[in-house]
């Protein structure tokens, strides 16, 4: 028997099924500065586990590096030793390199086809940053992008200081205990996604958190306007190659915070803003604000549901959809502020707190060390 296209039916390829409350998101910071190890926050989002599938886990530490906080740290993924050495290349060329290894990882059962992963400590070459008329951040910036639109097979993933992101192919869980977060490394922050990708491919480069500078984004959700996103931020130099939506974000974040200087709470008004309708019903001063960003920045509004964290050097920010259509749930005990897709993602790392909430769709929830001090 001979069956015709509309007839022919074939089960989904892993990790196409689409689960629209997928993915979990979880964050941890002591706002006194005091570091922790990775232990807690790999807890956190193992208890989330089946709202992922074993496509895409990872993690970002902040204050993980204080012997090197003065150098920029990028973490690579390379799939050969020619993109290794490409890349060494071209970070001879515009850095000094004061340190570089493998980065450690151990054996982990559920965590398979790795690619080579290094990291290096450096700064931009002053002859180098003097000529390409850019402040260091900014130079840093078109490095990371060069890298990862030129060299084949080469992918700048962490590229902050004094702080790190460490992500794979596998359960957020395993992906944490591959690179030894609870063992090796200790930070007064730290974010986790577990993923469960709908629309994009799972792999090593596509697992969150994404990050630039010292900034870094969990996401859970499905961004609507990523074509229209992406169009508009990649007139500013940006590029983006990591297939997947959440890339985007990051590059929207660092173009509002620090290319065009806008506050948190700014940016939240931006990628999250309020309907036409809601900003008619508040003050004149709210009003005025809030209509100038949204016309200004128009291009940069986030539709469709997500729930994100945004970590920073100092602390982290969670913010929903304007519709709130992915949940999250924050709570608070003394100096330690927590971040999760769902309360048992605090719970079970600390079951008595001071307090606990949900917040308004749109409305952005920011924890900063105290006394901007760092243990």
């Amino acid at each position: 028997m001979i069956l015709n296209d509309l007839e022919i039916k074939t089960a989904p390829l892993e990790g196409e099924v689409r689960i629209p409350s997928g993915c979990a998101v979880s964050g941890i910071i002591d706002r006194s500065g005091k570091r922790m190890s990775g232990e807690k926050i790999i807890r956190s989002i193992a208890t989330m586990h089946d709202r992922s599938n074993g496509l895409g886990g990872g993690f970002a530490g902040y204050g993980i590096y204080p012997d090197y906080k003065e150098y920029y740290a990028f973490h690579l993924f390379y799939n050969d030793l020619q993109s290794k050495k490409d890349t060494e290349d071209f970070l001879i060329r515009h850095f000094e390199i004061v340190y570089s290894s493998e980065i450690k990882t151990r054996k982990t059962r559920g965590v398979t086809n790795q690619p080579l992963i290094y990291r290096y400590f450096l700064y931009p070459l002053s002859k180098k940053l003097a000529n390409s008329h850019l402040d260091e951040e900014s130079y840093v910036v078109k490095c990371v992008n060069r890298i990862n639109v030129e060299i084949e097979g080469a992918f700048v993933f962490s590229s902050g200081k004094n702080m790190g992101i460490f992500k794979g192919v596998g359960f957020p869980e395993d992906i944490g205990k591959f690179y030894l977060l609870d063992e090796e490394y200790a930070g007064y922050a730290w974010t986790a996604h577990g993923r469960y990708p709908t629309n994009t491919p799972g792999w090593w480069g596509g697992a969150h958190p994404f990050g630039l500078l010292d900034y870094s984004v969990v996401h859970n959700g499905e961004i609507s306007s990523y074509d229209a996103n992406r169009r508009y931020i990649e007139m500013f130099g940006y590029k983006c190659t990591l297939q997947t939506d959440t890339e985007v974000i990051t590059y929207i974040i660092d173009y509002l915070l620090r290319v065009k200087g806008l506050t948190l709470q700014e940016v939240a008004k931006v990628i999250a803003a309020s309907f036409w309708s809601t900003i008619e019903e508040k003050s004149e001063d709210d009003k005025y604000q809030e209509t100038f960003l949204r016309k200004a920045f128009a291009p940069l509004l986030i539709t469709g549901p997500f729930s994100i964290i945004f970590g920073f050097n100092g602390g982290l920010m969670a913010l929903n959809d304007r519709l709130k259509l992915r949940s999250m749930v924050c709570a608070e005990k003394g100096d330690m502020a927590y971040i999760s897709s769902e309360e048992c993602g605090i719970r079970v790392i600390e079951p008595e707190v001071d307090r606990i909430f949900s917040p308004a769709g749109g409305e952005p929830v920011i924890y900063t060390l105290r006394d901007g001090g760092i243990d």
